[in-house]
């Protein structure tokens, strides 16, 4: 794997789309794309207040860390600062009552439940 700079503040907020998953209000900002995934798997969202995702399974587990705002993750709630480990395997739902930006790694793509 090569070094690799991502610019942030460059980058524009694009709304996440997600075939048939309800996204609206939640932006996201790709920070890494693996090339042997095809697929990103470290990015940046935010959620408008009041935007949730919904409950899923991380079949690699997930990283969240909490860069603004508030937000439930399951029946963690997180606020600024704070981390968030998910083991392989584990699932819970996303929302914001207030809204909030997010660090997330997701290793493998999400599995949403029904």
């Amino acid at each position: 794997m090569e070094r690799q700079i991502t610019k942030s503040s460059e980058i524009d907020w694009n709304l996440l789309v997600e075939e048939g998953v309800k996204t609206e209000g939640i932006y996201s900002k790709i920070l890494f794309f693996d090339k042997e995934a095809n697929r990103p798997t470290k990015f940046l969202l935010k959620f408008e207040p009041g935007a949730s995702y919904p409950n899923h399974i991380h079949p690699a587990g997930e990283e969240i860390y909490v860069l603004e705002g508030e937000v439930r993750s399951g029946k963690d709630e997180l606020k600024k600062g704070d981390y968030l480990y998910m083991p392989p395997g584990s699932s819970h739902s996303v929302f914001s009552k207030t809204g909030c930006t997010l660090l997330f790694t997701v290793p493998e793509e999400v599995v949403i439940l029904k």
